[in-house]
């Protein structure tokens, strides 16, 4: 017998590896259960904010801009779905381009306006919002009555609503017909746009107590029209006539070169004088 033992000893020890692999193959799987209840345990779920109503929202990457407050234009990609997941409205399936609206001027659904009031530039968010903040039991196109419509948003920016241009301390230009003009910034170097070229114009307009009736700057869209054809209020036609292409002014309108005695209510007021931010873009 004891000429057969080390045979058997080798034969132990060469079978011993094989069975320490195969007990680590059996614990591999343990193992990547391990890892996989420590990762999900440990890595960050959005979590779910509950606004009153049943309106919900869930931050899914966060942004650094600015928050998106009342006035402001938010401009956004989206896809808006069904509970079942089903698209029905999507920027991408409109060529990809911004969607933009006024927050706080009811221009979107109830509960967009209620939930990117919560919202900063930059941020990824999915929204999820009860009929009664959507389009209630009215069915509208692909959306039928007392739906829950889900959207994935993105916050691509938000545009604070313009403000006039400080001129105090600034020389004033006063024409014969009585318009006044501030020069913001001036571009010896560049044509003047003549009578019925096309021009491209950005502006922002203000009553004398500083409120703003309107605004291309805030819409995101320069205003075009042909000079010097009456396409416009007189004041315009002449003001911009003065300009060259990139230069900036305020134009200070008296009624008779705006809206007249009768203005244009409820917008402008009767015998109101208009302030006009402007920059001629470009002309062709």
């Amino acid at each position: 017998m004891k000429r057969f033992l080390p045979i058997l000893l080798l034969l132990a020890i060469a079978i011993a590896p094989a069975f320490i692999l195969l007990k680590g193959k059996k614990k591999s799987p343990a193992s990547e259960t391990v890892v996989r209840k420590y990762t999900s345990k440990n890595v960050k779920k959005p979590v779910v904010v509950k606004l009153s109503g049943g309106l919900e929202y869930q931050i899914t990457a966060k942004g650094n801009g600015p928050a998106c407050k009342n006035g402001d234009r938010c401009v956004m990609l989206y896809t808006g779905k069904f509970t079942n997941d089903t698209i029905f409205d999507a920027t991408s399936r409109r060529g990809n381009a911004p969607f933009s609206f006024k927050l706080g001027k009811h221009e979107v659904i109830a509960g967009w306006d209620s939930v990117i009031s919560h919202l900063n530039a930059g941020d990824k968010a999915t929204m999820t919002i009860p009929a009664k903040f959507g389009y209630g039991d009215q069915a509208r196109g692909a959306i039928p009555a007392n739906s829950t419509l889900i959207f994935d948003v993105e916050v691509l920016d938000i545009v604070a609503p313009p403000s006039p241009w400080n001129a105090k301390g600034m020389d004033t230009i006063t024409t014969p017909s009585g318009l006044k003009i501030v020069m913001f910034e001036k571009h010896p170097e560049n044509e003047l746009a003549l009578a019925g070229k096309s021009v491209s114009v950005h502006y922002s307009g203000y009553l004398l107590d500083g409120s703003m009736f309107d605004s291309s700057v805030e819409r995101g869209q320069p205003f075009d029209f042909p000079l010097g054809q009456g396409r416009v209020i007189k004041g315009w036609d002449e003001g911009v006539a003065l300009l060259r292409k990139g230069e900036k002014a305020k134009l200070i309108i008296p009624y008779s070169l705006a809206y007249g005695e009768g203005g244009r209510p409820p917008i402008i007021p009767a015998k109101a004088t208009l302030i006009f931010d402007v920059q001629l873009v470009d002309f062709k």
